[in-house]
């Protein structure tokens, strides 16, 4: 069985190639590296003892993916490749509409034309928008509030309308909460550009002694200490989601869409009082104003992905910490360190 990913170079995308290589499947990567590093798929062979194949390809460019699909019979597909930062969508619009659509326009195009029509699709509970009730469910109405939000909307509709002309299609849509973690080895973990968008590389960033303090932003919620809450899904476990995901795609037809969270929510703080109790690092932090368009509580209905999937997240807020903590420790300057690794467990 031979499944292309298409940006598997990325932070979700590595920790799903290892365990689609654990779980026995042949896989070939596809990434224009413009937001990852080689080095990560590097580490993925380490961590499995087992092969991938590689192209460097933009999905921009159809004519160099049409070639990937013509070197392989590829059975399904799971596509995490796109522009992602929530922040500059907001700066760069035309951008992410281009790069996020057009690029799954080609890749659907392709995959049409060589008759592949599984496909795992990384969406985002960005879907949801500013909803006051939790937790959310599928069913709920999407109501988007960014750019890179609406580009994961206006896909799922593709793919929804792909589905109606051609109802050989079998696509699930995933809703992703709050990834966080590393793989437990310490080799591939989450390795932002610049300051962290995301609330656990920052703080595993200040305590490494990259950044100075954390930055807090509100502290004024109607939530139990009035930071925000969220729900963070340990990497692993979301990257087990895809798996389960992959093999109801290859089994049934339609298209579905599956929350991908704990169905927990914990704050900033809860976060911060986490790993300072499982790393004995105190982390400075400055209580800020709230980000525009932030909601105080988000977190996820994971009832139908546990029934239909067979998938449940297993792992608790302190090993999501330990996880995070050991990849920045062994790795403080992400990918780019050049360190000999401890022997993998």
């Amino acid at each position: 069985m031979k499944v292309l990913v298409t940006g598997g170079a990325g932070y979700i995308g590595s920790h799903t190639c290892v365990e689609l290589l654990n779980a026995g499947y042949k896989i070939i990567v596809v990434d224009n590296l413009s937001n990852s590093k080689l080095v990560a798929l590097e580490r993925v062979k380490e961590i499995t003892g087992k092969e991938l194949e590689f192209y460097n390809v933009d999905l921009l460019d159809k004519v160099a993916l049409y070639q990937v699909f013509s070197n392989h019979r590829i059975d399904a597909v799971i596509h995490f490749a796109g522009l992602k930062a929530v922040g500059e969508s907001v700066s760069i619009p035309l951008k992410y509409y281009h790069n996020n659509i057009t690029g799954t326009l080609n890749l659907c195009e392709v995959m049409q034309a060589f008759g592949v029509n599984r496909m795992v699709f990384s969406s985002s509970a960005t879907v949801y928008g500013l909803q006051e009730d939790v937790p959310f469910s599928e069913e709920i109405p999407l109501q988007t509030t960014n750019p890179y939000g609406r580009t994961k909307l206006m896909v799922e509709e593709i793919l929804r309308d792909l589905y109606v002309s051609n109802q050989n299609w079998s696509i699930a849509l995933l809703r992703y909460f709050n990834p966080v973690g590393a793989h437990p080895s310490g080799y591939i973990g989450e390795d932002p550009s610049g300051i962290p968008n995301n609330l656990l590389p920052f703080i595993t960033q200040v305590a490494v002694g990259k950044l100075s303090e954390l930055k807090v932003f509100g502290n004024d919620y109607d939530t139990h200490d009035g930071t925000g809450v969220r729900d963070y899904i340990h990497v692993v476990d979301l990257a087990i989601g895809h798996i389960r995901a992959l093999e109801n795609v290859l089994n049934t037809a339609g298209v579905k869409a599956y929350n991908l969270g704990t169905g927990t929510g914990y704050s900033v703080l809860d976060m911060i009082n986490a790993f300072e109790k499982v790393t004995g690092i105190a982390i400075p932090y400055q209580i800020v104003d709230r980000r525009p368009g932030d909601i105080g509580t988000s977190y996820a209905n994971p009832t139908k992905a546990n029934k239909e999937l067979k998938w449940v997240a297993h792992k608790g807020i302190e090993e999501m910490c330990k996880d995070a903590w050991r990849w920045q420790s062994y790795n403080p300057n992400g990918f780019d360190t050049k360190v000999k690794h401890k022997a993998l467990k």
